[in-house]
């Protein structure tokens, strides 16, 4: 309890220094999230708009993998559906297990519900919406999904980046609001007491890249992503596997 602990600190420390002073009240819904369903701030599974969490896509898949979702089935509602002025309806369906009789969701996008950016990707935008509403069914997330929100369900405009910054500007925030990938990589080095220096290499490693620098955004998510899991399912074996890329001592002539 004592190091769970910890790491709900943690994560209300990133949340503050995101957002802000967002009220006590606002912060214990966070903390239930995190300790019910280990939600995390610092991997970007939770947002912020106008004083309200939303979850992201990013992180229901990511819950859903920590509890082993058997499977997420989709379809076109044909039906509901009409290509020529861009409506699209989805039907979701989440299996929880090999046995369970699935959890359903539906979303529906047009251009009148999405943003200017994500002209043209309606039948994606409901798709997704599909599915984060059939996760949160399934796993019981009682917040709504921040793709489920009109102006918010596209990528945001870019903003202009120095090189190997990875797609970040200089507000602590990543382009899309969430917290930096170098600070969600350091935050899950402190939480789990890692080598820095190792989890570079093996980061440079997992990547195919020199360094993390050299890495692509998506790449170095990913990276993240495989370290935050194996953490918390191996921490063993991921300790084991950094101690892999030790340089050996010099043996003196």
């Amino acid at each position: 309890m004592k190091q769970e602990s910890k790491w709900i600190r943690a994560e209300i420390d990133i949340a503050t220094r995101i957002w802000g002073d967002v009220g006590e009240t606002k912060l214990d819904e966070l903390r239930g999230l995190i300790q019910r369903n280990g939600i995390s701030i610092a991997l970007g599974d939770v947002c912020s708009v106008e004083n309200r969490w939303y979850v992201t896509h990013a992180g229901l898949l990511r819950l859903a993998h920590r509890k082993r979702c058997a499977g997420i089935k989709t379809n076109i509602d044909k039906h509901a559906s009409d290509p020529l002025v861009s409506r699209w309806v989805f039907k979701a369906v989440v299996y929880t297990s090999p046995n369970s009789v699935g959890f359903v969701g539906y979303g529906d996008a047009d251009p009148s519900n999405t943003s200017s950016l994500v002209r043209g990707a309606e039948m994606r935008v409901a798709e997704t919406r599909a599915v984060n509403r059939a996760l949160r069914k399934a796993y019981g997330i009682g917040l709504c999904s921040v793709e489920e929100l009109g102006s918010f369900s596209g990528p945001q405009k870019p903003i202009a980046a120095a090189p190997h910054s990875n797609g970040h500007n200089g507000s602590g925030r990543s382009s899309n609001g969430q917290p930096k990938l170098r600070d969600q990589l350091c935050l899950l080095i402190r939480q789990h007491h890692l080598d820095p220096t190792l989890v570079k290499a093996y980061a440079a490693d997992f990547c195919g890249t020199q360094t993390i620098k050299d890495a692509s955004r998506d790449l170095v998510e990913s990276f993240i992503a495989h370290i935050s899991n194996s953490a918390k399912e191996d921490l063993d074996g991921l300790i084991c596997k950094l101690n892999s890329y030790s340089r050996p001592a010099e043996v003196s002539q």
